[in-house]
């Protein structure tokens, strides 16, 4: 049975249909938003758990819920319709009568599985999508424009971090799931829980280093743009350094006093040139100097 975006009429059908299952699991299937959690009954398991879904308008990754209800014959599956293993698996069984029964003929236990395996699977392509953005990033980090280079670090970091939250999460409960000793959960199905269990374990290892990497790109492009900062203050210190004494000079031959030589001039315009010569030649020093201890 599978209900995309619950209603309350929905639950009152499920709950006719399935007198057992407890108030409280009902509670969930109507919360928009639950935390991963499995609840063990005597008839059936309740597990809530979170996938990732790419929001490209916001270039980050949010977690989508889908309540599980798994019991002796019967496999519910409880979400909003968003995610694509549970969409097509389903549109795929009512299209192919041969799927559908290669998919319930086993039992619902392997249901079950069936549907975590897709969705854990799903979260893979995620991750190399995510891969990518960071070798992209790696390969321009010292050829692209600083400030374009840390909006994109800034984004796939974002994202890194909420798709970090979503696998950490989901960790715990198939790690429950493989060591659950229910009735439901038969003992030959442990190999395949294990088998979820390592790639979750496995995407949990990936979306670790793709943090650590894109951390460490951080601080490189933090590292690259303080560098570029300190060339531009290096340059407008120079600069100002070789105002200053030309600056001085002006100003005190800017207060009506006579100009040095001026009597042995022909011309007040002699003296003039005089000066600026002389403010030049401390220029052409102070940049000699400069130079000479690597200041520039």
């Amino acid at each position: 049975m599978d209900i995309v975006q619950p209603t309350p009429a929905d639950v009152e059908l499920l709950q006719e249909r399935f007198p057992f299952i407890h108030p409280l699991n009902l509670e969930d299937v109507r919360s928009p938003m639950e935390r991963p959690k499995i609840d063990e009954n005597d008839n059936y398991l309740f597990i809530v758990m979170h996938f990732p879904l790419f929001d490209t308008r916001q270039s980050l990754s949010r977690p989508r819920e889908v309540d599980l209800i798994v019991g002796r014959g019967f496999v519910v599956t409880v979400h909003d319709g968003v995610l694509k293993p549970l969409t097509s698996l389903y549109e795929l069984c009512e299209e192919d009568d041969m799927q559908l029964q290669r998919f319930l003929g086993r039992g619902a236990n392997h249901a079950f599985y069936t549907i975590i395996d897709q969705l854990v699977d799903y979260v893979l392509p995620i991750l190399r999508k995510v891969d990518t953005n960071i070798r992209e990033i790696e390969e321009e980090i010292f050829t692209q424009d600083t400030r374009e280079v840390i909006r994109d670090i800034s984004l796939v970091r974002r994202d890194v971090i909420a798709l970090r939250r979503i696998i950490r999460q989901q960790v715990p409960i198939i790690e429950q799931l493989e060591q659950v000793e229910h009735p439901i959960i038969h003992e030959d199905l442990e190999e395949y829980f294990g088998d979820i269990a390592d790639h979750v374990h496995k995407a949990r290892d990936i979306i670790d280093e793709n943090y650590e990497i894109i951390t460490s790109l951080a601080d490189t492009a933090d590292t690259l743009a303080s560098h570029k900062i300190n060339e531009v203050m290096r340059i407008l210190t120079v600069i100002s350094v070789i105002m200053l004494p030309l600056t001085l000079i002006s100003s005190i031959y800017g207060m009506n006093i006579p100009l040095p030589g001026q009597d042995d001039f022909r011309q007040e315009s002699d003296a003039f040139w005089l000066i600026a010569v002389f403010m030049v030649v401390i220029s052409v020093l102070m940049l000699w100097y400069f130079r000479k201890r690597h200041w520039l």
